[in-house]
């Protein structure tokens, strides 16, 4: 109940709730079929193999004029321009992208945000706040599974009952039905990333993880990380497969002829949020115009 009270309270002094109504379920629009996942295995050669990050500071959201390539002023000026034409049909709706962690849904995340002027939120970021920090949230979970879960939960319900938020959210969202449930207060988008592509961030240390501490340079490990990573895909890729549509980075890499993930970035991954996000208002228009007495 302690560590509920604390997660409600991380949320609400943060971000106090708008007096405003969203969407129930039964209005919801109707979830699009599961996309087939993207599990894209790499040689574990090729994965410990540094990838030049010179671009990566490029990806960084909020750059203009000289810092920024004609087509990367291009993107931008077209996510303004396509958040602006769904702003409305929007109706303050909240978002919520569900995938692996890594940086590229951290960064989509802030820059869909801020096209559509909304907030953004962490949810692991707040459960960590309300169990008194990083290290005491990985205690928390070690001893009390169940009290780590439940703030999860409350996290997930205080925010579900606000509008005009992008959450990005952590792995206990798609675990449970109860926290499932509280997505679909809003639109879930899974962000499908290759697990070579997470792999490689996490032996680069651009994303924490346990395993990856005094990581030794070996083959022998990378594949070692790769394991790990498909047992917690398998896990929960039928929770990210309930989302409302799918960004996967290889099938928008596929499209602009990229044969490096980390050339497509973070603006043209949010562009194509944009785009499924109105598709699905599209879907909501006739549905509701089907729905009409004659």
């Amino acid at each position: 109940m302690a560590t509920r009270a604390a997660a409600s309270l991380a949320v609400s002094t943060l971000f106090p709730p708008p007096n405003r109504v969203l969407p129930s379920s039964s209005a919801r629009i109707p979830s699009s079929s599961v996309v087939k996942p993207s599990v894209f295995l790499a040689s574990p050669a090729a994965i410990r193999e540094p990838r030049s990050r010179s671009r990566r500071s490029t990806r960084a959201y909020g750059f203009s004029g000289a810092n920024m390539s004609v087509a990367a002023q291009e993107t931008s000026l077209a996510v303004k321009k396509k958040a602006a034409e769904i702003l409305n049909d929007l109706k303050g709706t909240s978002i919520f992208l569900v995938g692996m962690n890594c940086t590229m849904k951290t960064d989509l995340g802030k820059i869909l945000a801020d096209a559509l002027r909304y907030c953004y939120f962490d949810s692991d970021s707040l459960v960590e706040q309300a169990a008194g920090g990083v290290s005491a949230a990985k205690s928390l979970r070690k001893e009390d599974e169940k009290g780590f879960c439940d703030s999860e939960t409350e996290v997930l319900k205080q925010l579900s009952s606000m509008g005009r938020l992008v959450v990005c959210a952590g792995d206990g969202s798609v675990q449970t039905s109860t926290n499932l449930a509280y997505l679909r207060h809003g639109i879930s988008i899974w962000v499908d990333v290759p697990l070579d592509y997470l792999a490689n961030e996490m032996l680069m240390g651009e994303v924490s993880s346990p395993i990856t501490v005094n990581a030794p340079e070996s083959d022998s490990f990378s594949e070692q990380v790769l394991e790990s990573l498909m047992q917690q895909y398998n896990e929960l890729k039928e929770g990210f497969g309930t989302a409302d549509t799918t960004v996967s980075l290889q099938k928008v890499a596929s499209q602009l002829g990229c044969e490096d993930f980390t050339s497509v970035t973070p603006e043209v991954m949010v562009l194509e949020v944009l785009k499924g996000l109105d598709r699905l208002m599209s879907v909501k228009k006739m549905m509701e115009a089907a729905a009409k007495p004659f």
